[in-house]
């Protein structure tokens, strides 16, 4: 299992980069999850996006209406693909489990057939 490393700690992900244990998520694991990414920076826009959908999913057990993120973090209305172009790159960056097929569908705009 490939492993991240933080200044603070060192962090399991899957061959994919998807964090293995949600909890072990925090800015400097998002920084890294980022740069691996090839996300340039986590600016303060960025990093308001990533904690409310974390929080989000926390609650609900699901991503949150994209629109709703921006509305909620006070960011113009297509926020989440100005900030990072692909909504499934900001579930991973956000420390999110992997998501199925059917969720990246829908991220995607695509309706499940």
């Amino acid at each position: 299992m490939p492993i991240v490393e933080s200044r603070s700690k060192k962090v399991e992900i899957d061959d994919e980069g998807y964090l293995k244990n949600f909890d072990d998520w925090d800015r400097e694991i998002a920084c890294r999850l980022a740069e691996i990414a090839g996300v340039e920076e986590l600016t303060k826009e960025r990093l308001g996006i990533l904690e409310f959908i974390r929080q989000y999913y926390k609650q609900y057990n699901f991503f949150p209406i994209l629109n709703s993120v921006c509305k909620y973090v006070h960011q113009p209305k297509e926020c989440i693909s100005e900030q990072f172009i692909d909504p499934v790159l900001a579930w991973k960056i956000a420390g999110l489990p992997k998501p199925d097929d059917m969720i990246i569908n829908i991220l995607h705009g695509q309706t499940p057939d």
